[in-house]
């Protein structure tokens, strides 16, 4: 589409010279969060994405950072740590290029994608990963939400009155186009390869970018995973009443390209990419 967002063209992955990145074959799950002036958070998220690493190996993070000097890659250069990096982007910023641009820079086969002011928490992404791949009698899924609105969710008690109906309003305007109780949940794990299957369709705008996954990667096995939704650690929050607009103009798009079929076209070109798949590994092995 003509005004879809076009990828940042140069971006620079920061790591420190003398810490080499893992090897790619052992990295399995990615984390990407994207960030703009939240320098005061990037620690205390790291802290707790620490103590995950004995539960998830293979385990990176990759900060997908709209450059505001707060002094953000100074800070993730200091540290130090082989699995975490930042990438400084350049061209079109906000939330929904920033996080698609992380799944070009994942090494992980599975993503997670999630705020940097900690109002995600991290405890959640072991059970959402154990959802995402299946286990025992429950199916494997096209992506796990971080929801607020099924049983055992919450948002904090100050959260307010206006951010509630907000994300009420926000939630029925979608509601024809997902079963999902909270599709505006910016905290969510898929499978790589899925979303950059359908990344010729994707160009979303705002901050919705699991509503835009879900419709455009024609996912239909989406599971929910309680979390407690905490409120912004330090720094100020980006909602505005542009970003408001912003969503208005997404659903538009979202709506259209249902009605137009693109829904259906990109179900069957996943089928398509399934069936190479699975015809092309007992060759692999036999090989």
């Amino acid at each position: 589409m003509s005004d879809a967002a076009p990828r940042s063209p140069i971006t620079t992955r920061s790591r420190p010279v003398e810490v080499a990145a893992p090897p790619s074959d052992r990295v399995e799950v990615t984390i990407v969060v994207p960030t703009f002036r939240e320098h005061d958070n990037l620690i205390p998220l790291l802290d707790r994405l620490r103590r995950l690493r004995d539960q998830i190996p293979g385990l990176e993070v990759v900060f997908m950072d709209d450059p505001s000097g707060d002094g953000s890659q100074q800070l993730i250069d200091s540290m130090g740590e082989d699995w975490v990096s930042l990438v400084s982007r350049n061209g079109t910023r906000g939330l929904s290029p920033a996080v698609l641009e992380g799944f070009d820079h994942a090494l992980g086969k599975l993503v997670v994608v999630m705020d940097a002011d900690l109002s995600h928490p991290p405890e959640a992404i072991p059970a959402m990963l154990e959802r995402l791949r299946g286990s025992g009698d429950r199916p494997a899924q096209d992506m796990v939400v971080g929801s607020r609105y099924v049983d055992g969710g919450s948002t904090q008690d100050s959260w307010g009155v206006f951010r509630w109906v907000n994300s009420a309003v926000a939630t029925l305007l979608a509601r024809p186009l997902t079963r999902v109780k909270d599709p505006m949940s910016g905290f969510f794990a898929v499978r790589r390869d899925a979303v950059r299957d359908a990344s010729q369709w994707l160009n979303p705008i705002g901050y919705k970018i699991a509503l835009e996954l879900i419709v455009k990667c024609g996912f239909e096995r989406v599971a929910e995973v309680p979390i407690h939704f905490g409120l912004r650690h330090a720094g100020e929050s980006k909602l505005s009443l542009s970003e408001q607009l912003k969503y208005v103009r997404h659903l538009a798009r979202l709506y259209f390209f249902v009605l137009s079929g693109g829904r259906r076209t990109v179900r069957e070109v996943r089928w398509q990419h399934r069936e190479v798949s699975r015809r092309a590994t007992p060759r692999a092995r036999q090989g």
